[in-house]
């Protein structure tokens, strides 16, 4: 089992940076990929970013790249998502994921969830 609980979100204007964190516990977080996922009111959930288990990749959605920087402490049991340039359609529930076997940006092929924390941004 694997426990998630993300933090960092809250109400920005358009153009300003946020940075939520996921601390992770029940594993050694260095064992699983990560992955944050977005929804927005009356949407389906999507993929925002991953990152593989060392650290060394990442993968991000195009309409966050240039913009969302996503990286993993394994020390910490951490993962953060850097989020800069924010706009009015990046207001959403932002959730970590954590998936035990391959890498990919499929919300089914991840296994443990934290609940989500809410990033507004006002244009």
């Amino acid at each position: 089992q694997v426990q998630l609980v993300e933090s960092g979100g809250g109400l920005v204007q358009a153009g300003g940076s946020l940075r939520l964190s996921c601390v992770a516990s029940g594993r050694t977080l260095s064992s699983v990929t990560m992955g944050w996922f977005r929804q927005a009111p009356g949407k389906e959930r999507v993929f925002v970013a991953a990152i593989t288990k060392s650290g060394g990749g990442t993968y991000y959605a195009d309409s966050v790249k240039g913009r969302f920087t996503m990286s993993r402490d394994n020390a910490k049991n951490t993962v953060y998502l850097q989020m800069n340039s924010l706009k009015p359609e990046d207001t959403a529930v932002y959730s970590c994921a954590a998936r035990l076997f391959g890498f990919g940006s499929s919300p089914s092929e991840y296994n443990y969830w934290g609940q989500g924390t809410q990033v507004t941004v006002s244009s």
